[in-house]
């Protein structure tokens, strides 16, 4: 079902209704199909289109950690927890900061920290 739900979306891309909510669908459905890479370009975009977007912050960040990219992850972590914090989007902030502390943990290099939000 997921790979119908990408073709249909993607179907869209380039059209009038392609924008932040289209590439973050499209990278919600690449991370349900096991393809955290494919799901980090859509977030990007996502985030390109509305740097405000809290929610394409936050599975920017689960996507990037997902496919190894621990430094990247907690690099979108941080500016998703600014930007909701900015807009009064607590909740996503405090997430994305419970995120960041567990991959902080997970870091093999320890050099990695994260401000609290």
């Amino acid at each position: 079902m997921t790979t119908a739900i990408i073709a249909s979306l993607e179907k869209l891309l380039g059209g009038p209704r392609d924008g932040a909510l289209l590439r973050y669908s499209l990278g919600n459905e690449w991370l349900k199909a096991g393809h955290p890479d494919q799901a980090a370009d859509c977030f990007r975009e996502a985030v390109k289109r509305d740097e405000k977007y809290s929610a394409a912050w936050k599975l920017l960040g689960k996507a990037l950690a997902d496919s190894g990219q621990t430094a990247e992850a907690l690099a979108a972590y941080a500016q998703g927890i600014q930007i909701a914090n900015e807009k009064g989007d607590i909740q996503a902030a405090k997430e994305m900061a419970v995120f960041a502390r567990r991959l902080n943990k997970q870091a093999d290099d320890g050099g990695l920290q994260f401000p609290s939000a």
